[in-house]
């Protein structure tokens, strides 16, 4: 556990001083169709300091940990703020006040399950695997985890100690059509905690295999979806990452002054009525989000932010510059991944609100389109406009699913999609096993209810 060499230099060097001692610890092993591939376990740490001073920042980080590196990383951090103040001559005033106090742990650190033990584990569950599923041409288990502690210290704002492990074990099936194409899918299992808390038994995720396995053989003799646009009902998988990808980097204030399509949309209408957009700190509905956040790397604490509310555009995410550009109060969104990282503007756990339907009814009230339930990878840009693969989908006829289809993309812009949004579930799923990145990886959470819109869909 990280001691605090920090307190002690609180309050010197600028305006505003940011101290940030931080330890990232990951391990990964990895099984291709039972043997052990990969088996690596990387620890980086040291500690960082930002001093604000005029309307620019100064920053230094080095990789050692003592009372001497603090001290001259402080001292650096400082002349570089001056040296910047003096060439560049912003002028601006000093940055809005953060609530003071001290946010003590809320997860102790620990060392979690050792590397031996996720070996076992993966080579367990690929066992089960290769045992139940027999038309399999190649399978994939990845025991992954990342544990991050961060002790940080500010001069006006909230100090903190925090601990975020994360624990992911990710499944690839993959299959063959009877012409030898082929067909994949993958899915992530775990979240919040250590490795042997969030996995006890490789035996518990055998519901979820089965399932894997049984829509792969779906999508196995799956068809070729119609090109053009459709009436979609997008499952809660789907939804969560479009609200990120689509809607949650372009009101990323960094990226609204960079010209987004949120920059003249403020309070304006860009999605139904229906939907609701929020992203969440720490607890949402009542319970604790996938990555929770208390205190970001600047010493806000941390608040929820409402992006989208009956489908008027309410705010941006901010840092404390660009929260004093805005004359808002900033919420804690600004956050670093190593201690050599700045923080930047970043998503928590940003999801859309469910709503008053059930999945069945959506697509019962569909004719002739699909129902979208997983996505690969995908790109979206400032415009809002985005494609996404789609790995798992199902045609729907006459309001029942029919046959799975093959890889596809969907694709369209954002504001203008969510305005068609006439029904939301009333269920949640959250997903936390990928990394945002946005210059640098961050992880975050994101999640939402199943949603039926219009959308286009790629052919064959």
């Amino acid at each position: 556990m990280l001691t605090d060499l920090l307190t002690a230099h609180k309050g010197t060097g600028g305006d505003h001083t940011e101290l940030r001692a931080q330890i990232n610890t990951s391990k990964r092993v990895v099984f291709l169709a039972g043997n052990m591939v990969s088996n690596v376990q990387n620890s980086a740490g040291g500690v960082s300091a930002r001093v604000y001073k005029g309307g620019t920042f100064g920053f230094a980080s080095g990789a050692e940990y003592t009372d001497q590196s603090v001290r001259n990383i402080l001292a650096a951090a400082a002349d570089n703020a001056a040296f910047m103040d003096r060439h560049v001559k912003k002028g601006l005033p000093p940055l809005p006040k953060g609530q003071n106090g001290k946010v003590a742990l809320k997860t102790p650190p620990g060392a979690g399950a050792p590397q031996s033990a996720m070996i076992d584990f993966a080579k367990a569950l690929d066992s089960i695997i290769a045992g139940k599923y027999k038309k399999l041409a190649s399978r994939t288990v990845v025991s992954d985890s990342l544990d991050i502690e961060k002790l940080l210290v500010v001069s006006d704002g909230a100090d903190s100690h925090s601990f975020q492990p994360r624990s992911i074990v990710y499944v690839f099936m993959t299959a063959e059509t009877d012409d030898g194409v082929p067909i994949e899918l993958v899915q992530s299992f775990g979240g919040y905690g250590t490795f042997d808390r969030v996995f006890p038994d490789p035996a518990l995720m055998e519901v979820e295999l089965d399932t894997l396995y049984q829509q792969l053989m779906q999508k196995r003799e799956g068809v070729y979806s119609q090109a053009g646009p459709r009436k979609c009902v997008l499952g809660p998988k789907l939804a969560g990452m479009l609200a990120h990808e689509a809607v949650g980097h372009t009101v990323e204030a960094d990226i609204v002054l960079g010209g987004s399509v949120a920059a003249h949309n403020l309070n304006r209408q860009v999605a139904s009525e229906i939907v609701t957009m929020i992203d969440f700190a720490h607890t949402a509905l009542g319970k604790p989000c996938p990555l929770p956040v208390y205190v970001d790397d600047e010493g806000t604490a941390a608040e929820d932010a409402v992006l989208i509310e009956n489908g008027i555009l309410k705010s941006y995410l901010h840092s404390r510059e660009s929260a004093l550009h805005f004359g808002v109060k900033p919420k804690g969104n600004a956050r670093a991944f190593t201690f050599c990282d700045e923080p930047l503007i970043r998503m928590r756990n940003t999801a859309i609100l469910p709503g008053k339907n059930k999945l069945d009814e959506m697509i019962a009230s569909v004719d002739d389109g699909y129902y979208i339930e997983r996505t690969g990878n995908g790109q979206a840009d400032t415009t809002g406009e985005f494609t996404f693969s789609v790995t798992l989908g199902y045609e729907i006829k006459k309001g029942k699913l029919g046959k799975a289809i093959r890889e596809t993309t969907i694709s369209g812009t954002a504001f203008e999609m969510l305005k068609t949004c006439d029904m939301v579930s009333d269920d949640m799923h959250w997903e936390c096993g990928g990394f945002c990145g946005k210059k640098q990886p961050m992880t975050v959470g994101m999640g939402g209810p199943a949603i039926r819109c219009d959308l286009n869909l790629g052919g064959r």
